[in-house]
C-alpha cells in the first residue's frame, strides 16, 4: 500500500551526486547534545532568518523500518522484501524505497549514516522485529516515484522538485531470536502503568507508519529481550 510506504526491494545503485539535503537549524546548532531519551535537543526555541522564534526539534539516533516478508502483489509487482532479501543483496544492502508517507519521508530526510534501525517484519503472519540494519547513504530522490511501471509512481511528483526520498541500508545482524510484535505489545501496556521505556513507543503511537523513530532507552531495551528465552 502506497501510503504505508513498504519496502519494495531493489538493490542500492551508484546514482548522480545528489545535492545534500540542508540541515535543519536544530542540527546546526553548537552544543546540541543527545539526552537520555534518545534525542537531540537544542534548547526551547530557536530564531529563524527572520527572528521568528521556532520551537526545538527531536532529532532521533535510532529507528524502526517495516517490510513484507511475504509475497503481495501491486500492479503485478510483488512487493515482497524481508530481511533475508536483504541479505541477498550485493553487499548486503539496498535502498529503502516506496516510502509515500510525508512524516515516514520525514523520517527518512532526518537519518544519518552510520544510525541503526529495527528491520521489523510487516503484513504477514508473524510480525516483529527480525533483525538490525544501518544506514550507509543517508537521504536522495526516490527513483520509483518517477517509473510509471512501478506501483509508487506519482505523476504530481517533478524531478527537478522530488516529493520523495530513500535511503541505503546495509544488513547489520540477525536479532538473536525473533521479537514478536505480541510480546514488546505486552511489554507497552505494562510499561504504560509503570513509566517503563516502551510506555511511548512509536510502534503503538504510530502504527501505520512504515519508518519510525526509537529513542536509545526503547532501542537498548528491545536489545536486552534478545536473551530472553520464550
Amino acid at each position: 500500500m502506497p501510503s504505508r510506504g513498504k519496502k519494495r526491494g531493489r538493490p542500492a545503485v551508484a546514482a548522480a551526486k545528489q545535492p545534500k539535503l540542508a540541515k535543519t537549524e536544530v542540527q546546526k546548532e553548537e552544543g546540541a547534545k543527545v539526552t537520555s531519551s534518545g534525542w537531540r535537543k537544542t534548547g526551547e526555541s530557536l530564531k529563524g532568518p527572520a527572528g521568528v522564534e521556532e520551537k526545538s526539534k527531536k532529532v532521533y539516533t535510532h529507528w524502526l523500518m517495516k517490510s513484507e516478508p511475504e509475497s503481495r502483489f501491486e500492479k503485478g509487482v510483488d512487493v515482497k522484501f524481508g530481511i533475508e532479501d536483504l541479505k541477498a543483496e550485493p553487499h548486503q544492502t539496498a535502498s529503502w524505497d516506496g516510502v509515500r508517507n510525508y512524516q515516514a519521508r520525514n523520517f527518512l530526510r532526518d537519518m544519518k549514516v552510520g544510525q541503526a534501525a529495527f528491520f521489523y517484519h510487516s503484513n504477514c503472519k508473524d510480525p516483529g522485529i527480525a533483525g538490525v540494519i544501518k544506514i550507509v547513504k543517508e537521504a536522495y530522490p526516490d527513483h520509483t516515484q518517477f517509473e510509471k511501471s512501478n506501483p509508487h509512481y506519482d505523476a504530481s511528483s517533478r524531478r527537478e522538485n522530488p516529493k520523495w526520498s530513500m535511503v541505503d541500508v546495509q544488513f547489520v545482524r540477525m536479532t538473536q531470536r525473533f521479537i514478536p510484535l505480541a510480546e514488546l505489545k505486552a511489554h507497552h501496556q505494562a510499561h504504560l502503568k509503570s513509566g517503563g521505556p516502551l510506555k511511548e513507543m512509536a510502534l503503538f503511537k504510530r502504527q501505520r507508519m512504515s519508518v519510525q523513530p526509537v529513542t536509545d532507552e526503547e532501542f537498548e531495551f528491545i536489545l536486552s529481550l534478545e536473551k530472553e528465552k520464550k
